[in-house]
Parts: C-alpha cells; sequence; structure tokens
C-alpha cells in the first residue's frame, strides 16, 4: 500500500529577474530526479506544483533548494506550501472582498515559517506598503503607489523582522495559481 501523496506548491523567489535564468523545463526535470514528478509548473515566475508521501517538510525544501543551487549556480529560495495552504492562505486575505483603489495592489507574502504577529506593524516609511495582517505563515501586504513612485520592496525587511525567507504573488494571481494547481 502506497502512502498518500499530498499536493504541494513551491514558490520560488527571484527567479528570471535580474539575470537568474530557470527555464521551467529544466527546472521540472530536476526536481522529477528528485521523485517528485510529475512536476508541472505555472508562468516562468516560479510557480512549481509536485506531490508527495514525504511529510518532512523542512528536509525536502532543503532539498529543493540544493537541487536548484546545484542546478542553476545561484541561490533559490523556496516557500513551500500544501496546496490546502495556499488556499487557506488566500481565503484569509483579508484584502479578498476589498475595493483595490487604482494606485494600490495586494500581495501574499509566502514564508518559509510561521509569523509572530506581535512583529507587526510593519510599514514603509513613505507609506508605500503596510503588512495588513498575517495568517500562519503568510502575510498580506498592500502596496500603494505614492506622489508616482512605485513602493519600495519590503521583502528584505520583511525577512529579517519575521526571521523566515520570503517571496510574494499578487492577490490575483494567487487565485490563478490555486486553479493551475487544481488541473491534474
Amino acid at each position: 500500500m502506497s502512502a498518500e501523496q499530498i499536493p504541494y506548491v513551491a514558490f520560488l523567489r527571484a527567479v528570471n529577474v535580474g539575470g537568474r535564468k530557470v527555464e521551467m523545463a529544466r527546472l521540472r526535470a530536476e526536481l522529477d530526479e528528485l521523485g517528485l514528478g510529475p512536476v508541472r509548473t505555472y508562468i516562468a515566475s516560479g510557480n512549481v506544483f509536485f506531490s508527495t508521501a514525504r511529510t518532512d517538510r523542512a528536509r525536502l525544501r532543503d532539498e529543493v533548494e540544493q537541487r536548484l543551487a546545484e542546478a542553476f549556480g545561484f541561490e533559490v529560495p523556496t516557500a513551500l506550501y500544501t496546496l490546502g495552504e495556499v488556499e487557506q492562505a488566500y481565503a484569509a486575505a483579508p484584502f479578498g472582498g476589498m475595493e483595490r483603489a487604482e494606485h494600490e495592489r495586494f500581495s501574499l507574502l509566502f514564508t518559509t515559517g510561521e509569523l509572530d504577529p506581535a512583529v507587526l506593524p510593519q510599514a514603509g516609511k513613505r507609506g508605500d506598503w503596510e503588512v495588513a495582517g498575517v495568517h500562519g505563515a503568510t502575510a498580506y501586504v498592500l502596496f500603494r503607489v505614492v506622489d508616482g513612485k512605485g513602493p519600495a520592496n519590503p521583502v528584505p525587511l520583511l525577512e529579517k523582522a519575521f526571521g523566515v525567507r520570503a517571496t510574494g504573488r499578487f492577490h490575483h494571481t494567487v487565485e490563478k495559481i490555486i486553479a493551475a494547481a487544481r488541473k491534474d
């Protein structure tokens, strides 16, 4: 009798930006070789779907990160969630029903560990971003254009504040990621 397969979503940080090229076919092949196949990807920004019976998430994340670093020659921080956890994080988003102003964007920050709400509030000095809340290992970030300038990248500051590694996806993109992950 085989163990139950758990569907995972791996959010890879900073792939296919700033010279950090990761071809999706090669990415899928590398993770297939770890026994995580069949591996699927959604858009070329580092959203990976696979199923495995392995339950030691920290070890699995370490194996994925090590394999990708060896294969591509640079570190690829990875936030690893079950599909159910991604669905829960999306459903818990405080801006799920909010009307977004033209100068605003809603984002989910997927991280490598549980987030302590006591670290809040967190916000940019220009009012260009703020953490609207946390749920488990996910932070909800509201971005704003201020005085015609886009928001600064809060990820390094939030990683330091929460003691985790992180990568963000826009709220509307997470909805598409969930739909793509559910397809067989």
